[in-house]
């Protein structure tokens, strides 16, 4: 009966747990919120004179130029007054790639408008959502580092944004144009480390943040084509406008499910997954029926030879291993299509993401090389830990250390019977 008492009190917070972006009582070492308080608001960017590829001409071959406009959401350590509750409320247009009406609300662990914490500079992070999404897909995400001490930018994709989807061309050609834009943009700010930036892309957000690292796509990739007028080519490896981008601030990269390497796509080929030269973090489920974990994502972590990478696989899951949880009970297929997952638990996902992309935003953008060997683990796959324990000890709350003097072999940062199902493959360059 104790021990029963015991699984329901640890197991009531996590089912119980107001806001994505504190994780539940079974939640790995790293994926814990930080001391800051978090603050948030609204940005409205323009990238000036950009092609508006789908008002191309067939006629002429061309298409006109545009100012396009970008929704920021910036989330940053800030000042919380004594007694002003950290919350808001965030909302978003309905899931459906046919753009149906209504919306829905959830809430953040934030405060609107709260004043940056002063006379510091922080790493900035810049969030990228698939196709379809929005700039608060991953606000699980974006809260939980911003208590750890980074900016975090997320951009509202025009073209790609739920409720107001448009055709394909668009996303391809813009969304690493939209990151890097985003990128240059915010290092300005006062409270921002211009000299460290990380790109984390789900989905069509990983395809841009593959790019934007350096990645440069196949000119005989099925893409090249599917952009008319050819103004795909300013992306191509071998273009002199993608080799002559500034990326040097750019430190590191988490493609979460990324979309485009898959057959019949094939968007990168060897030589240009080999432009990646710095720091990668692959996460992937290994069941993914969009970006096709055996002929996508794994391939394309295997070829970008160039750069100290890791992939970390959730066995059984699919393309949803990026996004916030569903956010509320529902039987609406559009909903459970987008947000859940079919075997595992969502939170769950949310809380091991948050552990290993803050172990390695800490690691390179901060320079705590310590948090690299969360990474760098002693096994492969987390089902063959070994933890075992003495008579009459308790292990209850205790994180592994990876390897006890005892010869214990554990997931370094998970409690014990929590490291199951993962793989962690790394490659150095």
């Amino acid at each position: 009966m104790k021990r029963l008492l015991l699984l329901a009190a640890l197991v009531a917070p996590a089912s119980a747990q107001t806001f994505y972006s504190v994780p539940g009582p079974d939640a790995p070492e790293l994926a814990r919120r930080g001391s800051f308080g978090v603050g948030v608001r609204t940005m409205d960017l323009v990238h000036k004179g950009q092609v508006d590829i789908l008002k191309f001409d067939k006629d002429t071959g061309k298409a006109p130029l545009y100012d396009r406009p970008l929704k920021v959401e910036l989330w940053y350590p800030a000042l919380i007054p004594a007694g002003v509750e950290e919350k808001t409320t965030y909302t978003s247009r309905n899931p459906g790639n046919t753009n149906p009406p209504g919306s829905f609300e959830t809430i953040g662990k934030a405060l609107r408008d709260a004043v940056p914490l002063p006379d510091r500079k922080f790493p900035l992070v810049v969030v990228s959502h698939g196709y379809p999404g929005t700039r608060t897909f991953l606000t699980y995400l974006t809260e939980n580092l911003a208590s750890k001490g980074y900016v975090v930018a997320a951009i509202d994709h025009t073209d790609s944004v739920l409720g107001e989807i448009r055709p394909f061309q668009s996303t391809l050609l813009n969304r690493s144009a939209d990151q890097l834009f985003v990128v240059e943009s915010l290092s300005t700010l006062p409270d921002v480390d211009a000299s460290n930036t990380a790109i984390v892309g789900y989905s069509m957000g990983g395809y841009g943040a593959l790019t934007s690292a350096g990645a440069g796509i196949s000119s005989k990739s099925a893409l090249a084509t599917f952009v008319p007028g050819g103004y795909l080519a300013d992306w191509f490896a071998d273009s002199p406008k993608f080799q002559g981008l500034n990326r040097s601030t750019i430190k590191g990269i988490v493609a979460i499910a990324p979309w485009g390497e898959q057959p019949p796509n094939n968007a990168w080929d060897a030589a240009g997954l080999a432009g990646i030269r710095i720091p990668s973090l692959f996460i992937a489920g290994d069941q993914d029926d969009v970006a096709d974990y055996a002929n996508g994502n794994r391939p394309a972590f295997e070829k970008a030879i160039n750069s100290d990478r890791c992939m970390l696989v959730y066995e059984n899951a699919s393309h949803n291993t990026g996004g916030n949880p569903l956010p509320m009970p529902t039987t609406d297929p559009r909903f459970l299509s987008f947000f859940q997952e079919s075997v595992w638990r969502k939170d769950r996902i949310n809380a091991i993401n948050q552990h290993f992309i803050t172990a390695f935003l800490d690691w390179t953008l901060k320079g705590e090389t310590a948090k690299r060997e969360y990474l760098h683990l002693a096994i492969p796959r987390s089902s063959d830990g070994k933890w075992v324990m003495s008579p009459g000890s308790q292990d209850a709350g205790q994180f592994s250390t990876g390897k006890d003097a005892q010869g214990n072999l554990f997931w370094k940062g998970f409690q014990r019977r929590s490291a199951l199902g993962l793989e962690m493959r790394c490659l150095e360059k």
